[in-house]
Parts: structure tokens; sequence; C-alpha cells
């Protein structure tokens, strides 16, 4: 974990504790001979999540918790997971807020005594010190430093920021090649938040993109994370202008949708056109705006897990899966995908650990776990917890349909320097 997330984190814990005192206890180590496992009894186990339902951007991932509790539902209609049903408590909100990240962490363990944390999806992670502190089984979409070393936190993809030392996924820039009919001569601009989030993609992105054979000719996280900007002509100009004077070739952002809507408006604006694209906007409910469709249109998006728009057996579950999670026919989105991926992983590799479920049999069959064919591609552990599963595809959204633009790949990963 970087040195500003283990601040934010350690200054979010000292004002927890001094404010919240009365705590209650985890129940001892779930471990020690002769004392119970915590949230594990003989019919149940019992997982909880942590999502950024509201932000003050008005983003939302409230579905990934629709998307774990659709998985839960079907293995718990198919007898759980070696007898014991999965207790799915729902997803604490933390509003993108380090403080409440932590502060539902501490819920979970030391009020609702949960086995595991799946999902956890937010931009922030300052809980990811204490869970792992607790030995709590954490799973989300590896986007944070945090998903990247730590031996109780998994991503369900894998690592997708590591450390140095650990490797780097090329399905993006490979995609792009597809896309562009190749990298020799292509250039692209990188753009991020001005969070550790986004200086860890800037770093991450920069190499991968060089490597792949791009030219980076501009990479900056400077985007004001707290709120989108309503002018952003400073920020088109330098990158309109990054190549030499003129426009590169690509406009990458590694940010969430507000900040995509208004960055690609203003470049559209421009009339650039150039490729556009970022790894957040596979969402068909985002097309029921027609300025957010417009903002949209042509933008290639990144996805770690197989299209919605592929025909596969495990695609044709899922659909059932969510709609009967949701009591209705439902738009798919990326979020459901995090929530459910992370639910699959975990109940993967606790089925491995078998009957006798503690936490040091769950670390063992972790260690060691693979599987292959899934929606994600070959998952292995512990693997994962240093790099990605390599495989992703970008689909293109054209007037209100996503089209497959780049097809669900998996690539040998980089070192990550």
């Amino acid at each position: 974990m970087s040195r500003p997330i283990r601040t934010i984190a350690a200054v979010a814990a000292a004002l927890l504790l001094a404010g919240a005192c009365n705590s209650a206890s985890t129940g001892g180590s779930p471990d020690e001979k002769g004392s119970a496992v915590r949230g594990v009894t003989d019919t149940s186990v019992k997982v909880g999540g942590i999502v950024s339902m509201t932000t003050a951007s008005g983003y939302s991932k409230k579905d990934t918790d629709l998307g774990a509790r659709a998985r839960f539902d079907r293995a718990n209609a198919e007898g759980g997971v070696h007898g014991r049903k999965i207790d799915y408590l729902g997803a604490q909100d933390d509003g993108q807020d380090p403080a409440r990240n932590l502060a539902a962490a501490r819920r979970l363990v030391q009020q609702d005594e949960v086995f595991a944390v799946a999902p956890m999806s937010s931009t922030t992670f300052s809980g990811a010190d204490f869970l792992q502190k607790q030995r709590v089984p954490t799973f989300g979409w590896g986007t944070l430093p945090s998903f990247c070393g730590p031996s109780y936190i998994y991503g369900f993809g894998g690592c997708m920021v590591p450390m140095p030392g650990g490797t780097i996924s090329q399905t993006w820039p490979e995609g792009l090649k597809k896309v562009m009919g190749g990298s020799a001569g292509r250039s692209v601009a990188i753009l991020a938040n001005d969070s550790d989030a986004g200086t860890f993609a800037i770093r991450t992105y920069r190499q991968s993109f060089a490597s792949a054979g791009f030219e980076v000719t501009f990479a900056k996280a400077s985007v004001p994370a707290t709120s989108v900007p309503s002018d952003w002509s400073a920020y088109t100009k330098e990158i309109l202008r990054s190549d030499g004077g003129k426009a590169p070739d690509a406009v990458v952002s590694v940010m969430q949708t507000p900040y995509n809507i208004g960055l690609f408006t203003a470049v559209k604006r421009t009339g650039y056109d150039g490729v556009l694209t970022d790894p957040t906007d596979y969402d068909p409910g985002l097309l029921t705006k027609s300025a957010t469709r417009k903002a949209l249109d042509g933008v290639h998006v990144l996805l770690s897990f197989q299209p919605f728009e592929q025909d596969s057996a495990d695609m044709t579950r899922f659909r059932q899966d969510i709609r009967k999670a949701a009591g209705k026919e439902v738009p798919l989105n990326m979020h459901m995908m995090t929530g459910y991926m992370s639910a699959d992983l975990f109940l993967a590799i606790a089925g491995k650990a078998g009957r006798n479920l503690t936490t040091a049999s769950f670390q063992k069959a972790a260690d060691g776990f693979s599987d292959t064919g899934t929606m994600v591609g070959d998952r292995a552990e512990p693997k994962g917890q240093k790099e990605s599963f390599g495989c992703g595809a970008l689909v293109r959204l054209k007037g209100d349909t996503y089209v497959v633009s780049a097809p669900f790949t998996c690539y040998p990963p980089i070192p990550f320097s």
C-alpha cells in the first residue's frame, strides 16, 4: 500500500477511535483452537460488502450490491457452500469517503462479525489495513494498490495497479492497437484525477502504453477529485497540443463517468476526431439521457470481463441471475459484474476450503487456487495478488448500442518498474 493511502487510513483510524470507543469486540481470533470462527455457523457463512452508493459527484456503484446478491442467491439455491448458506448482509455505503470506508470495515467486522467482505467497491480503501490485520478475506475490483500484495485482499481480475516487482495488464493498449490498426507512430494523452488512485493509474498506464509501442505525449493526474470541473478548457488546450503542438491520436481518460462526460464533450467541441477511451462507461443506463449519450458516443470502453454482448453460457447465466435478483428485467452494467465476480471468486475459494471453514483453511485453499474459462479469464492465486489475470475487451458506443471493438482476449503482462 502506498504511503499516502497508509497516512489517510491512519488519520481516519485515529479519528474514529477517538469518537467511537464503544465498538463491539471481534469475538477473538477466528483460528484459535477452541474458539468460534467469526461469521461461520453450522448452517451459514456471514458476508457483507462496502460500496460507494452515493458520492459528491453523483456517480454511484450501487448495482455492485445487486451483482453480489445475485451470485450469492444462486449459490444458496444450489445448496450453499458445503451445506452452508451465504448470509449476505448487503453493502455498507462509504460515500467514497476514506473515514466512512474504514468505519464500514470496522462495523462489518466488530459489530456484524462477518467472515468475509465481498464486494469492496470504492475509489478509496482506507479500511484495507484494518481488514488485513483482522484476517478478513476481502474481494473487489483490483484497481487500487491495496489489492496488490496484502494476503487477505483479492481482486476478482487480479491486481490491476501493481507495485514495482509486479506486472501490468496490457489489455487496454493491445485492444487499442486493434482499434487503431497498430501503435507505430501513434500518440496517446492520458488524464486522471488528482488522487492516490489517479497517480497510480498514470504511473501504470504511462508504462503500459509505451511498452505497447505508443508515444505517450501527455500523462497527468491533475483533475480535482472532489468536484467535476465546470470549465475543461485548460485541460483540453494542454492535451490537444501535447503531440508537438498537435492533437494526439488517442485521449485516454482514467476517470469516472461525470468527469468523462465533461472531458469528452469539451474535446469533441474542438473538432477532435481521434480515439476517445476510458475504463468506466459501460452502462446501458447512461444511454437514457441524450446529452450523456452524445458525450459518450464513439468512446471505446475498457472491460476486464466478457462483454454483455458476448454469447456464452456464463453470460447467459449472469443475465438470468441478475434478472432474478432484481425481480425484473434491468439494464446490465459493469458494477453488477464487479459485485458478481467478487462474490464468485469468494465462493470458488470457499468451496475449495472444504467443510472445515476457518480463515486458515480459506487462506490455504487460496494458496494454489486456480480455475479456467471464467468471465474474467483464467484465475490463479496468489498470482492475482501480484498481477492481473490479463484478460479483457473494448466496446464502443454507437448511437444507443454498445458493440465489441476489440474482442475479449488474454495478453501476457509486462513487468512493472
